[in-house]
């Protein structure tokens, strides 16, 4: 099973991150054009939090604010559960089952270098799992 460095190795892009001062207008915005569901928070090289869509849809549409109104700082989960490079995939998706998270940070000496998604583990998985099948056919036709 791969390892979290590994997965962040095929990544197309590197941490995209919004201040917590920014509104959730432009976090929205960057979210829309880099089509991701999450957005790290940082404050200069210092995790603050995350924001996601479900921060979004929970924070700001039932509440009736106004999404150029309000900060990210308002709204962004603060309490954000990371992972290491070294951690395996299996980890991650064991993490984020019992967490109910759908983005992780990774850390690497006290600093963000990327973020790994449900959907980036999930493909990990069936990858794992099509090699698994085509070795063990491969086995029973030999």
């Amino acid at each position: 099973m791969k390892t979290v460095g590994q997965l962040l190795e095929g990544k197309r892009h590197g941490v995209l991150s919004i201040a917590p001062e920014a509104s959730v207008y432009d976090a929205l915005k960057l979210m829309a054009e880099r089509e991701v569901g999450a957005l790290v928070v940082m404050d200069g090289e210092r995790l603050e939090g995350i924001f996601s869509e479900r921060d979004y849809a929970r924070k700001v549409i039932l509440h009736g604010k106004s999404s150029r109104e309000t900060v990210v700082r308002e709204i962004m989960t603060g309490r954000v559960v990371c992972v290491m490079p070294e951690q395996t995939v299996d980890q991650c998706m064991a993490l984020m089952t019992d967490k109910r998270v759908r983005h992780l940070p990774v850390l690497e000496h006290n600093r963000v270098i990327g973020v790994i998604s449900i959907g980036d583990v999930v493909k990990e998985v069936i990858s794992e799992q099509r090699f698994v099948i085509e070795q063990l056919e491969q086995y029973i036709h030999s």
